[in-house]
């Protein structure tokens, strides 16, 4: 069964490669599918992102790294994935998420949603906070892989 695992990613961080970790444990692939979102503005673009993300993850053998714009449903039907995996933090992610869940299955009847629980240890993190500390120089190294810091230091070294 092929899992799409959705998301900005900007930057990803240990939580989300614990979700992708886990993910490839379960469904026999896992598509990192980065969302190309003209409304947001990244930090990274989404082929640096999609890059850093395959190399983060090329010791999964079944795992695949990919992006799409668009809605997540009609990327799921492309790639005949019928799972959305997606992390749950705290209360306030699980309303977000089971809203988008149901929303999801209106828009298509044979997907669902596989919500993992985030490892205690990074409840607490997301990307927003991983850029907040690195704008203002403070160490990220223990919420993102090392190739992530490097990229970080470099972004906000030439702003």
């Amino acid at each position: 069964m092929i899992a799409i695992y959705p998301g900005s990613f900007d930057p990803i961080t240990f939580g989300h490669l614990d979700i992708i970790d886990r993910g490839a444990q379960l469904f026999d692939s896992v598509i990192v599918a980065v969302l190309s979102n003209p409304s947001k503005r990244p930090l990274f673009s989404v082929e640096k992102r999609v890059e850093q993300i395959r190399y983060c993850t090329e010791h999964l053998p079944n795992v695949q790294v990919d992006y799409f714009s668009g809605l997540t449903v009609e990327y799921a039907k492309l790639r005949e994935a019928k799972v959305l995996l997606r992390g749950l933090r705290v209360l306030s992610d699980f309303e977000k998420e089971l809203q988008m869940a149901h929303t999801n299955s209106t828009l298509w009847s044979e997907i669902e949603t596989v919500f993992l629980a985030t490892a205690k240890e990074y409840s607490f993190l997301s990307s927003s906070v991983v850029k907040e500390i690195a704008q203002f120089d403070g160490a990220i190294d223990h919420l993102v892989p090392a190739n992530i810091v490097q990229d970080m230091c470099e972004y906000y070294q030439n702003k």
